[in-house]
C-alpha cells in the first residue's frame, strides 16, 4: 500500500480526541494497511491513525510477534506497574522514562468489528497504553518523569551497561 507520513509533535492533530469507528469501509481497511507499512517503513512498534492525521480510534501494533489491530480499543484492567524508556514515531530522535501498567487487558473490535480482548505484558502492555494515549490526544511526553533526552545518548548508556 503505501507510507504516509508521520505528524510530529507540535502538529494540532496529535491534541485531539479521535472519533469512534462505527464501520470498517474499503477506506478503513486501505487506512489500517497503510498505518502497517509506514509503521514497519519507521522501525516502529505501534501507530496510532491520528499519527497520519486521521482522526479515528485505530491503532496498529507490532512488537515482534506479528501486526495487531485495535479499532475503538479500551483498556478494561491494569495490573502492576513499569517504569521505562519509551519513544514515539512523532517526537523522532528522543526517549523519556514513562511509568505504565505491567499488565493490560484492552477490548477492542478487528477489521471485521469483532469484539476481542487482548492480554499484554511488558513492552506489550507499554505500547497499547501509548497508542491509546495517542487517541485521546495525550502524547508521551506529557508522562515523561525527568528530561527526554537524545536516543543517541540512551544508546551510549546501553553500550555503558553491557560493557560492566
Amino acid at each position: 500500500m503505501a507510507i504516509r507520513n508521520i505528524r510530529e509533535l507540535g502538529d494540532p492533530c496529535l491534541r485531539k480526541v479521535c472519533k469512534e469507528v462505527k464501520n470498517v469501509s474499503l477506506r478503513t481497511k486501505i487506512l489500517i494497511e497503510d498505518m502497517l507499512d509506514t509503521m514497519y517503513e519507521a522501525n516502529g512498534v505501534g501507530l496510532a491513525a491520528p499519527q497520519v492525521g486521521i482522526l479515528k480510534r485505530i491503532v496498529v501494533i507490532d512488537v515482534g510477534e506479528g501486526p495487531i489491530v485495535l479499532i475503538n480499543p479500551e483498556i478494561t484492567d491494569r495490573e502492576g506497574t513499569q517504569f521505562d524508556y519509551e519513544g514515539c514515531l512523532s517526537v523522532p530522535g528522543k526517549s523519556g522514562k514513562v511509568s505504565r501498567p505491567e499488565k493490560v487487558v484492552c477490548r477492542a473490535f478487528d477489521e471485521e468489528m469483532n469484539e476481542f480482548e487482548i492480554e499484554g505484558e511488558g513492552l506489550l502492555a507499554r505500547a497499547i497504553c501509548h497508542e491509546l494515549d495517542h487517541l485521546d490526544g495525550v502524547v508521551y511526553v506529557d508522562r515523561v518523569e525527568g528530561e527526554l533526552i537524545d536516543n543517541e545518548q540512551l544508546m551510549m548508556e546501553d553500550d555503558e551497561d553491557e560493557e560492566a
